[in-house]
């Protein structure tokens, strides 16, 4: 059993709560780790470290801030398997996708070391006769992210800390309680990578403690992946108090299906869409909207290809489908199913009852597919976060896009068709924010924003990509005019001076 720890100042500093989290290892089922319940003092103390950095992190020149993640970049690589258990252990990816998960967090950091080419700012010489501006971009102060559990590695080490760190803010980290034992082992590795104290800190805490984080003038920006119902609270609560936000939340991803797409490449794209992760992340496609001329040759591939995937402990190489987070969670995606059946779903394959061999504790569920599920149905409209696939049938484009759009949630879209005219109005016409042309997980690489609509986020500005570096710095703009030897003479100068042309 091990005890964890706050991550403060470079530091592994021990809590001095009473109270702690359950860490479990789903694929037994055991509790591995206890996470602290950190205290609100312990929590200032981890945001005073942050704002205390800050001056100093500012100045350094971004060439050098850089150099750190550089270092992070190759410690990630050398320490890959390492991580990948971690991922594996706390989670219950199945080992190729906790891989992905890790990479993900490195490409993130690759990213961000572009960052001296995207900070950059604009010119314009005589913008009025004689007067120069130039725009620059620069640090905003301390931020909050605020985690889940679903991508140990890759939201709190890849799409906040690198971009914030490298832009020359520092960052307090609200690691989810039920996973956080990968970031902080990453922490350790910007400390190696040369991070100076204070620029990263780590806590685990109740809500309690994260909702006077949300009023703490201290903190300039927030960044928060979860729930709807919590993103749209963080959102109007932490917008209230000054700050700037980006929540990314809640998805219903659906998939159209016309009756020219190839069935079995399709089949295949869905699977790995719809149960890779256990179905736990956001952009997951839980739904398919299949034209009604070849829904049942579909249906009928996919719960043949889906009624070969190996279950198993996320540590087994051979796994294609690790055990869901918690037993909670499990008992949720159950209720959500034997929802959509007693509303009338046909549930054509059932994966409530899996047990795995020697790991009987484990908190496993199998592939299920549930069949002519309508759009009045809950478990066609709300997000289960599960292995659990949707199918519902439309007569036509037009109707199945219309059903697409129906849905208050708008991260990704996707649509299956050799078809070019369909396929780019599709694109045009969607509102899905990240949209998949015969790809089933349409997420963008790190160089390109990860752009939900809708409900699915609230704020301006989105994480990664361009829109990654304006949420983390401020524009300034410096306007310069130099006296000619007779303007020095000059007694009266317009109200404008000078900046205002015509």
């Amino acid at each position: 059993m091990q005890k964890l720890s706050m991550f403060i100042n470079n530091r592994y500093v021990e809590s001095k709560t009473e109270d702690y989290y359950d860490v479990y290892n789903p694929s037994t089922g055991e509790v591995i780790a206890k996470a602290p319940k950190c205290t609100a003092e312990e929590i200032s103390l981890a945001v005073e470290a942050a704002c205390k950095a800050f001056p100093g992190w500012k100045n350094t020149p971004v060439l050098k801030r850089v150099q750190v993640l550089h270092n992070v970049r190759r410690l990630i690589e050398e320490e890959m398997d390492d991580l990948v258990m971690s991922v594996a252990t706390e989670n219950g990816k199945a080992w190729e996708e906790a891989k992905g998960d890790v990479l993900k967090a490195k490409e993130a950091t690759e990213h961000a070391i572009s960052v001296p080419s995207l900070m950059m700012g604009d010119s314009l010489m005589d913008a009025s006769n004689g007067y120069d501006t130039v725009m620059y971009r620069e640090p905003v102060g301390v931020f909050l992210g605020i985690v889940p559990f679903n991508f140990p590695a890759m939201i709190p080490m890849g799409w906040m800390a690198p971009m914030c760190i490298a832009c020359g803010n520092t960052i307090v980290i609200k690691a989810s309680s039920s996973t956080p034992m990968t970031a902080l082992k990453m922490a350790d590795i910007y400390r190696r990578a040369g991070l100076p104290d204070g620029v990263l800190n780590i806590v685990t805490c109740s809500r309690q403690e994260t909702e006077g984080l949300l009023k703490d003038e201290r903190i300039k920006g927030v960044s928060f992946v979860g729930s709807t119902k919590v993103g749209l609270y963080i959102y109007e609560n932490a917008s209230k108090y000054g700050k700037r936000v980006q929540t990314l939340c809640e998805a219903k991803n659906h998939a159209l299906v016309l009756k020219d797409a190839p069935i079995k490449r399709t089949a295949a794209g869905i699977i790995n869409a719809a149960f890779g992760c256990a179905g736990e992340r956001c952009m997951a496609l839980p739904v398919v909207v299949a034209e009604n001329e070849i829904a049942d040759e579909l249906v009928k591939e996919i719960v043949n290809l889906a009624s070969q995937i190996k279950v198993g402990p996320a540590y087994d190489k051979t796994t294609k489908l690790g055990p869901v987070y918690s037993a909670e969670h499990k008992k949720n995606i159950i209720a959500s199913i034997e929802k959509g059946i007693a509303d009338g779903a046909e549930c054509v394959l059932d994966g409530r009852n899996v047990t795995v061999e020697g790991y009987e504790n484990g908190f496993y569920l199998g592939p299920t597919v549930l069949d002519k599920v309508t759009e009045d149905m809950v478990v066609g409209q709300r997000e289960i976060f599960g292995p659990v696939l949707c199918i519902k049938r439309v007569s036509d484009f037009e109707e199945g896009l219309r059903v697409m759009n129906g849905n208050p949630f708008a991260n990704g879209s996707v649509i299956f068709t050799q078809n070019g005219y369909y396929a780019r109005e599709f694109a045009k016409r969607t509102d899905g924010g990240m949209v998949g042309i015969n790809v089933g997980i349409p997420v963008p690489v790190g160089v390109f924003p990860f752009s939900g609509h809708k409900k699915s986020f609230f704020g301006a500005l989105h994480t990664l990509g361009k829109d990654g570096v304006n949420f983390y710095t401020d524009a300034k703009c410096v306007t310069t005019h130099w006296f000619a030897e007779e303007e020095k003479k000059v007694s009266k100068v317009s109200t404008w001076d000078g900046t205002l042309n015509g």
